[in-house]
C-alpha cells in the first residue's frame, strides 16, 4: 500500500496545486524559455515552480525521460513536442532542439523546456542555456531533483553518510561521442572518491568496471544498479565490483539507470524503505 500511494497518479499533487496560491510565483511571460527539471521520474518530486511553468506554459518542449504523468499536468492548450534522445534510436539534434526553443520563443509564446531530473546535471541544459542567451532570449532555469539524487534515496542508499565518506563524484558513462568520456582521470576518482555515482554507464559497464579495478578500486567493494529509479518499476540489484557485469547481464539490468559504487550501498540492507521489486547477487 506505501508503494501505491507514493505512486498512485498526479491528482494529489494536482489538488495540492489548486490549493496553493502561486501569487507569488514569478510571471512565465511570452517570449521566454524556462529550462525545467522534472525530477527522476515519480510526479511527486518535481518542484512548486516546476508545476507553475507546466500549467502556463505554451509550448512544452519535453525529453523522453519526463512521464506521462507529469505531462499531464500541463494547461490544456499547451503544445507538447518530444524531444527526446535515447541510445540507439532516432532521436531529434540538439541543434534543431535549441533551434526549436529560439523560434517558439520569437513567436511570443511561453516555452517550457522539461527535461529529466535536473537540467544542468547531464542534462545538456547548459549547453541550451548558451544558445538561448545567445540569440537575447529571455531564459530562467528551475533545478530538479537529479536521479544520482533521487534515485538513491527511493533505493535506500544514502549519497553521503559522515562514517563512510565526505566526498562523493557524478560521473557520466556516456560523453557526447557515445563512448566514455576521454577525460576523466579514472586513478584520481578511484584513490578519491568513497562514492562514485555513474550515469548511464550500462553500455560500457565492462570498460568502466574494467578502468576503476586497474586504478586501484577493491575488487569487493557493494555495487548498486538502480533501474528507473523513484518509478513503480524501479529495480535494484546489489552486487560487487568484481562481478557487477556478468551480475548485470544476467538479470537483465535495464536503461535508464544509475551505478553506485562504495560502502554507503550497504546501508540499504537496514535502509529498504520502499521495497520495490528488488535483486540481490550478494
Amino acid at each position: 500500500m506505501a508503494v501505491r500511494f507514493l505512486f498512485k497518479d498526479f491528482y494529489f499533487i494536482t489538488s495540492i496545486m489548486e490549493k496553493t496560491s502561486f501569487d507569488s510565483m514569478p510571471e512565465f511571460s511570452g517570449g521566454h524559455v524556462w529550462l525545467a527539471g522534472a525530477g527522476p521520474g515519480d510526479p511527486g518530486l518535481i518542484t512548486l515552480l516546476c508545476a507553475h511553468a507546466l500549467q502556463h506554459a505554451d509550448v512544452v518542449v519535453y525529453d523522453a525521460l519526463v512521464g506521462p504523468a507529469i505531462l499531464e499536468m500541463a494547461g490544456p492548450k499547451a503544445v507538447m513536442k518530444y524531444a527526446g534522445k535515447r541510445g540507439g534510436k532516432p532521436s531529434p539534434k540538439q541543434p534543431d532542439i535549441t533551434l526549436s526553443l529560439i523560434e517558439f520563443a520569437r513567436e511570443g509564446k511561453r516555452v517550457l523546456r522539461l527535461k529529466g531530473g535536473d537540467p544542468f546535471v547531464f542534462g545538456r541544459g547548459g549547453e541550451e542555456a548558451m544558445r538561448l542567451a545567445e540569440a537575447g532570449i529571455p531564459y530562467r532555469i528551475i533545478p530538479g531533483i537529479t536521479a544520482g539524487v533521487g534515485g538513491l534515496a527511493y533505493a535506500g542508499i544514502p549519497l553521503t553518510h559522515r562514517d563512510h565518506n565526505s566526498a562523493v563524484t557524478f560521473l557520466t558513462g556516456h560523453g557526447a561521442s557515445g563512448e566514455v568520456p576521454e577525460n576523466i582521470n579514472w586513478r584520481a576518482i578511484a584513490e578519491g572518491s568513497p562514492v562514485i555515482v555513474i550515469y548511464m554507464a550500462l553500455k560500457h559497464l565492462p570498460n568502466i568496471t574494467e578502468k576503476l579495478l586497474s586504478a586501484g578500486r577493491e575488487g569487493n567493494e557493494p555495487v548498486a544498479f538502480i533501474s528507473r529509479a523513484t518509478l513503480p518499476k524501479q529495480t535494484v540489484l546489489e552486487t560487487r565490483l568484481s562481478r557487477c557485469v556478468d551480475d548485470a547481464g544476467a538479470t537483465g539490468i535495464e536503461p535508464p539507470a544509475l551505478v553506485v559504487i562504495g560502502s554507503v550501498v550497504s546501508f540499504r540492507e537496514h535502509l529498504d524503505w520502499l521495497k520495490p521489486h528488488t535483486e540481490s547477487a550478494l
